[in-house]
């Protein structure tokens, strides 16, 4: 009887430190969904994290969860999860969230968890404990996905200018301003469709290992879903300033047209992504779309350093992470 009571408890608390996980997610990446709404003026930050945050929490109503069995199913063994593995995970994840919103690095909390699973199961069953086809999958949209928003991005921003050549810049402002509105939402949409779901993968792998939730199920259990989605919106609802500053302000200056291609092209990559059940980084898509748009108007737009220090990130995320989970599951497995 204490064995079990013992074993709620640890499950638990390690679903608390998770669900925490993705109210970090949500408050590291609000600069994913409102820098370009913010930096354009066309919302207060106030007013634009509780716009996001709101269609965060709308996710719940309008993707499948195809991004959760890939975190859930397809990454690592599921025969090698245990408590301590997701505890290094959310230890790898977590720190590295932690490091990189002090410094204001814009570092995508997706791929954080996947290298804390990543790291935590080396730690403890090696190479073979890797699904090799579902990480693949993961490690290529490292690049396909900012490529993917830079492609749209300045497609969408070669299209309007095109378009409204002729129409008097003022005119082409106050238009764009309501239509960032939408891009915005979508974008939001988009995020937390994919976000959350990342959480929802890890908690699904943990219940099902620790034989509280059975292994044949088609989706997790209801309250997983919703308290992912909503520990989301929340992070969103209290999202930094940082790392808003390094996306709306240092990658490139943007107009509310700008801001509305950047936004439309990285949605539709989240979209895309959602829909393929691939985890993608929100972050290393809105910097590609941003990039984009602000390569249409001339190289010298974009001050390539900042960028190129992001870039730096991203590839750091998975081996820095991994590296910080695996000494979590030393700990874990030796202390706890």
């Amino acid at each position: 009887m204490q064995s079990i009571q013992l074993a709620i408890w640890v499950v638990a608390g390690l679903v608390a430190v998770a669900l925490i996980f993705d109210f970090m997610n949500g408050f590291h990446d609000a600069a994913n969904s409102i820098a370009t709404v913010v930096s354009t003026g066309v919302l207060k930050p106030q007013q634009a994290v509780a716009f996001a945050a709101a269609f965060n929490v709308i996710a719940y109503f309008v993707f499948h969860l195809k991004v959760a069995a890939t975190v859930g199913r397809g990454t690592i063994d599921p025969n090698i999860v245990d408590h301590y593995v997701i505890f290094g995970a959310l230890v790898g994840a977590i720190g590295w969230n932690i490091i990189t919103w002090h410094y204001g690095i814009p570092s995508s909390s997706s791929h954080a968890l996947i290298g804390g699973l990543v790291g935590a199961a080396l730690a403890k069953a090696g190479w073979g404990s890797l699904n090799m086809d579902g990480l693949l999958k993961t490690v290529a949209f490292i690049f396909i996905s900012p490529l993917l928003g830079f492609v749209l991005g300045s497609f969408f921003m070669l299209a309007v200018s095109w378009m409204y050549f002729r129409t008097p810049p003022s005119k082409v402002d106050r238009r764009f301003r309501r239509l960032q509105l939408v891009s915005a939402g979508l974008y939001s949409l988009g995020h937390g469709g994919n976000d959350a779901q990342k959480t929802i993968g890890i908690i699904w792998m943990l219940l099902i290992a620790t034989d509280f939730a059975s292994a044949s199920a088609a989706a997790p259990p209801l309250w997983v879903i919703g308290g992912c989605y909503l520990s989301m919106g929340l992070g969103t609802l209290f999202g930094g300033w940082r790392i808003v500053r390094t996306m709306g302000q240092k990658i490139t200056k943007l107009k509310p047209v700008g801001g509305f291609c950047a936004e439309t092209g990285g949605a539709i990559t989240l979209f895309t992504a959602s829909w393929l059940g691939i985890p993608v980084s929100t972050t290393h898509t809105i910097t590609g779309a941003i990039v984009g748009v602000g390569a249409t108007q001339k190289l010298s737009a974009v001050r390539w350093g900042v960028a190129g220090n992001i870039v730096w990130a991203w590839i750091l995320t998975i081996p820095a992470s991994a590296v910080l989970s695996a000494a979590g599951w030393w700990f874990g497995h030796h202390f706890l």
